[in-house]
């Protein structure tokens, strides 16, 4: 079941940007604009994250926070207000992070899987097309049958997964798999890629983006 994340967001555009992000990646959503109709989301529906924008009307997202406490829904704060003050005040009242916009989605989505991760609820078993990816055996199955990977396709194919119709650059690659203080060339990202196409014929869903990189597509 994917996930449910409830974007409190009085920007209209924003929300509708972030919305589009996350239901790109296979998240669910729900956009209110102000506390008010996040309080009464709440109490409807079962949410596993919420997105929070501090300055929303009728009840700020500070004050709203005490209201998702007993929900026990992990909160990732999205606002414009940048001061230490502001950030050591949103962690204190228990949110799990704080982002200051403007963001690029990507780091959006990353933190999402963050914390989502501590709180145990990110997905175990990844699936694509015959494709199955368990994250905790780090096991690859195509129709039922193991696929051999080495440690780096595996990563590079969990990246693909997790950003799936999303483009990324030979660069993000670079360091979503071999980590920042990798400085080889980025032609490693092309060979992986090539392999992992080969390995579990995926041709015609990894598409490569002229002088970007790749992108995985349904």
């Amino acid at each position: 079941m994917n996930k449910k994340i409830l974007i409190v967001e009085d920007d209209v555009h924003i929300s509708k940007i972030i919305k589009m992000n996350l239901n790109i990646v296979n998240y669910a959503t729900t956009e209110v604009y102000d506390g008010l109709a996040a309080l009464e989301a709440l109490r409807q529906e079962k949410f596993d994250l919420i997105l929070l924008d501090v300055m929303i009307p009728h009840l700020d997202g500070f004050a709203l926070m005490e209201h998702i406490k007993p929900y026990r829904i992990p909160v990732i704060f999205l606002t414009a207000k940048n001061s230490v003050y502001d950030k050591v005040n949103g962690l204190k009242l228990g949110a799990d992070d704080y982002m200051v916009k403007p963001f690029e989605a990507i780091e959006l989505l990353a933190r999402i899987e963050t914390v989502l991760r501590r709180y145990g609820k990110e997905e175990r078993i990844m699936e694509f097309q015959a494709i199955q990816v368990d994250i905790d055996k780090r096991e690859v199955t195509k129709h039922g049958a193991a696929v051999e990977l080495t440690p780096k396709e595996y990563e590079l194919l969990v990246v693909l997964l997790k950003n799936k119709n999303i483009a990324l650059s030979r660069e993000q690659f670079i360091d979503k798999v071999w980590g920042g203080d990798y400085y080889g060339e980025t032609r490693t990202v092309d060979m992986h890629i090539k392999s992992v196409r080969k390995k579990l014929d995926l041709h015609n869903h990894i598409k490569t983006i002229y002088k970007l990189g790749y992108r995985l597509e349904d």
